[in-house]
């Protein structure tokens, strides 16, 4: 799966560079792997009538997926910007650009969690198939852009403000 090399190169490259980091890789690869589950639980181009997610399975992946997006904008950028402020930093247009980036797959990704994370048996989740996948697709671009974001600070803490 795509989502998962992605993972694994920016764990590679940045994975060690620092505490924040590390918790924020954490974070996310128990996301890809919730996930994963969900979307094993899809069919794979058999007529069969796929199996759908248990509503424990859904609010899982909806809980991590809840818990990844706050620790990002309310822990994990906080924490950041707290340490260029340390060191003279200010944030520059492209950080804020990217960062901007991220925001915009927030709300698609609350709707998700809106809809899925309190449904029950008898729910018979018709559109389920179609919002995972777009769900996937968002992720991805997220993860993108956070590691855009990560190399533009990875960048701006490598020349000492001011040089």
């Amino acid at each position: 799966m795509l989502m998962l090399n992605k993972f694994k190169q920016t764990q590679e490259q940045w994975g060690g560079s620092s505490e924040v980091i590390d918790h924020w890789l954490e974070t996310r690869q128990q996301l890809i792997v919730e996930f994963c589950k969900l979307a094993a639980l899809q069919p794979s181009s058999k007529p069969a009538v796929a199996e759908l997610p248990t509503p424990e399975e859904l609010q899982s992946f909806c809980q991590h997926l809840v818990d990844y997006i706050s620790e990002g904008h309310f822990k994990i950028y906080d924490m950041v910007m707290d340490k260029w402020r340390a060191t003279g930093f200010e944030a520059t247009e492209e950080i804020d650009q990217t960062y901007g980036k991220i925001v915009l797959t927030t709300e698609p990704l609350l709707n998700f969690t809106d809809k899925y994370a309190a449904v029950d048996k008898e729910d018979t989740l018709e559109d389920f198939d179609s919002d995972l996948s777009l769900i996937g697709e968002i992720i991805e671009v997220r993860f993108a852009v956070e590691d855009e974001l990560i190399q533009l600070i990875a960048d701006s803490l490598a020349v000492p403000p001011g040089a």
